[in-house]
């Protein structure tokens, strides 16, 4: 059986990979995976950044699952922390939303990826931006410290997401927010697709049931917490008949269970709560 440690060094590993890899061989998948075929489009996860103000092409790796930034209501001179910032994607985004009286900072797990985004800030001359090494389970920051938390297509990979939802609120300022762009499954989403799925896409991997995962947040204790973007994720089916037969496939139409990217919004109340959870 596999320990939180094992899944954090399978996704170091992998993510050091994707670090080194371009854009093109990573939207096989939102999470770099590699693709199961020739001649079929892969990009079913990640978004087109490239019309945004602030867009960098080198820190874009095609990695995510929505725009969190869309809906993060940043202003100007916010402070902003950006969980799984990968090579600077979205954290060069909020920064043309906070402007230079603003602060980014993202927060990565892997060398690599934290190499990668330090070096596009420094070609930028960006002084306000910066990437820190570091657990979404245990973040780099003292508490109250942001007034945006921003990610994108990473949470549904932290094991312990109870934990993950309690840093971010702690590093809130009272009255900050989040925007979370991840990966839910609603439904009873049968194995085998499930296993076809995280071939096909790896961000699968590690997601839950969008109201186990809208549980958690409102356990934590965050208040105003809805939906944004929901957005079904469809397999097409020439690639599900590589790997499931007619019966599975059947199993599949009929279950009513799919894949989605969903982007999250919610509050830290501006008055501080006696325990999680008392200020729902």
């Amino acid at each position: 059986m596999e320990t939180s440690e094992d899944i954090k060094a399978m996704v170091r590993d992998k993510y050091a990979t994707i670090a080194n890899q371009s854009k093109t061989m990573n939207a096989a998948s939102c999470c770099g995976a590699t693709g199961c075929g020739e001649g079929v489009d892969y990009t079913i996860f990640s978004e087109n950044y490239s019309k945004l103000d602030g867009y960098v092409a080198d820190a874009d790796l095609g990695l995510g699952c929505g725009i969190p930034t869309q809906y993060a209501r940043i202003k100007k001179g916010d402070t902003v922390l950006d969980l799984g910032s990968g090579a600077g994607n979205d954290c060069f985004v909020a920064r043309t939303l906070a402007g230079e009286s603003g602060k980014i900072i993202g927060v990565d797990m892997t060398e690599a990826m934290i190499d990668k985004a330090r070096e596009n800030a420094e070609k930028l001359n960006f002084n306000n931006v910066e990437f820190r090494l570091g657990e979404i389970e245990k973040l780099p920051l003292s508490a109250n410290r942001v007034d945006v938390v921003l990610s994108n297509c990473v949470l549904n990979l932290v094991p312990d997401k109870q934990k993950a939802f309690a840093e971010i609120l702690r590093v809130l300022k009272p009255g900050g927010h989040f925007s979370i762009s991840d990966v839910v499954t609603s439904g009873p989403l049968p194995e085998s697709t499930r296993k076809v799925a995280e071939l096909y896409a790896g961000c699968v991997s590690g997601a839950i049931q969008e109201a186990d995962y809208l549980g958690i947040i409102a356990k934590t204790g965050f208040v105003n917490v809805r939906v944004e973007k929901k957005k079904q994720i469809e397999i097409p089916e020439e690639i599900l008949a590589q790997y499931m037969d007619a019966g599975a496939l059947a199993e599949l139409r009929a279950s009513g269970a799919g894949i989605f990217s969903i982007t999250v919004y919610g509050e830290k109340a501006s008055e501080a709560c006696c325990a999680p959870g008392c200020c729902n």
